[in-house]
């Protein structure tokens, strides 16, 4: 699991809100055995949250440290040639505590490319790698709090967690607040996905509403003809309709 820090959305204007953990089967646990390697990486006494202070809330700013092109945003664009697979948009909005839209907050992404691999040297499971697709992006949300990535539809992959255990098609999402220690990490699936009832990590999240969260909307009006398909993905910080975060760890 990432490790994240909680609230992402406080202002260096604000005075911090109070912390207030969500309801169980919200967020997956530390431990969950049928995801067998959270036994060998997940905490083995009871975490101790600290409070956060000034130092937390405020700098070094992540924005402050970065330069974020509009290249950075396509992962289609960054070789000589164009990936293999579906081309698709993947847009949303963030919205902090209250509702309202978290602007200036940085978005990464990585994935699998269309055959299901990584570009990392510990993927070794023999689908093919696409010398045009790294798998990486990352923007800035503007000032409604909007986000857009053009990508490849990843393909999904076997992982070794137990017999015949198959990923889901995934795309990873971080969010980073104001400062480096603001960090929250989810998944975004896609929708009617045949290996949902066989993915343990989709499943850790107890509560079913939950986990639909986590599912893209296909919206056929952001799409552009003859070019890309379109998901929609918001994510809430907290709320009735919060998205679902990895837990610390």
């Amino acid at each position: 699991m990432s490790v994240e820090t909680r609230p992402l959305s406080t202002p260096v204007s604000d005075t911090p809100s109070a912390y207030v953990r969500e309801p169980d089967g919200i967020h997956p646990p530390l431990d969950y055995p049928p995801y067998k390697s959270t036994a060998l990486r997940h905490p083995k006494q009871a975490l101790v949250y600290l409070p956060h202070t000034i130092t937390e809330i405020t700098g070094p700013a992540v924005q402050a440290t970065l330069e974020v092109t509009p290249a950075d945003a396509d992962l289609t664009a960054q070789h000589d040639g164009q990936p293999i697979g579906e081309r698709i948009i993947v847009f949303g909005r963030v919205f902090d505590t209250e509702g309202k839209p978290l602007r200036d907050t940085l978005v990464e992404v990585w994935q699998a490319n269309a055959a299901g691999r990584y570009r990392h040297q510990s993927d070794i499971w023999p689908a093919p790698l696409d010398p045009n697709f790294s798998g990486a992006g990352r923007c800035v949300t503007d000032d409604q709090g909007r986000y857009r990535f053009t990508t490849i539809k990843p393909g999904p992959y076997p992982w070794g967690n137990h017999y015949n255990a198959w990923r889901p098609a995934h795309i990873h999402f971080s969010l980073l607040g104001r400062a480096f220690a603001q960090r929250l990490v989810t998944q975004m699936y896609f929708p009617g996905d045949p290996f949902f009832a066989y993915d343990p990590i989709f499943n850790s999240v107890d509560d079913p509403r939950a986990r639909e969260r986590m599912i893209a909307r296909f919206r056929i009006h952001e799409t552009v003809p003859n070019w890309a398909q379109a998901y929609e993905f918001d994510l809430y910080l907290r709320g009735p309709a919060a998205a679902v975060f990895e837990e610390a760890g």
